[in-house]
């Protein structure tokens, strides 16, 4: 185990004070697909948080990138060896970590996942996190409707996270085509498309450099491209830099999930049309009471009703609201933002 945690890039992030349950400490473990990315950076707050308040040790380890699934095998491992009651963990890759997730679960860890669902989803004992479904799709129907008649013959970038498309990438590029009136085919998958709006996918690893890179690659397919999705805030921002090397940032709308404060203020300096703004404090800070509960008499977290999941919340964020979209302004995304 001494050679494992060496060969490893786990980061050991916080630490707080200590509960007891049946005599002994109880600590628990948060892996995150990175440790620079605001979003994970706001998770992190939010479980370090609510460990200090209920008196939980807290071991916080991330992937060196976004991808990064052998770092987050070796952290559920080492968190099975050091005795932790439980996991919360945002997977890379949401289908090949499942046994060690198993692993974890066989050893008597209560394992949460945060925002990026398994695959099934009920190889984790419970999923905190936002309809990602839900998200893409208000942002699919903000758009439509944003485009009025000119949907129909819009021409679409989509700007995607990774090639091994873990579930929460999937749910977004699929609910922002439902939203848009696209037909998708799998539902499991994307790319299967065959709408002619589609120019095409490309991958980002959900950060600016990638995001911009995607842009120009689908833009060299198709330079007429005016309706661009991205799987998150950091990716729209990069989109709009390739934008805007062209001259094509004022005739373009991009459209995001996330809703952290650099994404609502890049919606207030007219980079973003809109956003569908998830909480990741709350997942974390709930994922924590759910491994204190866990730790004290066995009780499992529920999923919310009709849901394989435990719902926290989406909203989409825009400053031009849509006929039969609901939606908040920025004011109140700056208010609710993180990051």
């Amino acid at each position: 185990m001494k050679k494992l945690i060496a060969g490893t890039a786990l980061a050991l992030i916080a630490q707080a004070g200590t509960a007891m349950a049946d005599g002994h400490s109880v600590s628990a473990c948060l892996i995150t697909k990175t440790d620079t990315n605001p979003f994970f950076v706001k998770m992190r707050e939010g479980a370090s948080a609510k460990a200090e308040e209920l008196g939980i040790t807290l071991n916080s380890y991330a992937g060196k990138v976004d991808g990064d699934h052998e770092t987050q095998v070796a952290a559920i491992e080492t968190c099975i060896a050091n005795g932790a009651k439980g996991i919360l963990l945002t997977a890379s890759d949401t289908s090949s970590i499942v046994p060690a997730v198993q692993q974890a679960r066989d050893a008597g860890l209560l394992v949460i996942a945060l925002d990026t669902p398994l695959e099934p989803i009920d190889s984790a004992d419970m999923t905190f996190a936002t309809d990602n479904f839900l998200a893409g799709e208000l942002i699919g129907k903000w758009a439509a409707a944003s485009l009025g008649d000119a949907a129909a013959d819009a021409r679409i970038g989509m700007l995607d996270l990774a090639v091994s498309q873990p579930s929460v990438g999937v749910l977004r590029d699929q609910g922002f085509m439902t939203g848009f009136g696209i037909d998708i085919k799998d539902p499991s998958r994307w790319g299967d498309e065959d709408d002619p709006r589609i120019v095409g996918h490309d991958v980002t690893a959900g950060n600016e450099e990638g995001g911009r890179k995607a842009m120009e690659n689908l833009l060299a397919q198709d330079p007429t491209i005016n309706v661009v999705y991205t799987i998150n805030e950091p990716a729209a921002a990069g989109a709009y830099q390739a934008l805007k090397s062209i001259g094509r940032e004022n005739d373009v709308l991009i459209v995001s999930v996330d809703g952290g404060c650099p994404g609502v203020q890049n919606i207030k300096d007219g980079v973003i049309g809109a956003t569908s703004q998830q909480y990741p404090l709350l997942m974390a800070s709930k994922g924590i009471e759910a491994i204190a509960a866990w730790a004290k008499d066995g009780t499992k977290p529920e999923a919310s009703e009709g849901k394989a999941f435990f719902d926290t919340g989406v909203a989409l964020v825009t400053d031009q609201p849509a006929d039969g979209v609901d939606s908040i302004d920025t004011d109140e995304g700056m208010d609710l933002c993180w990051g």
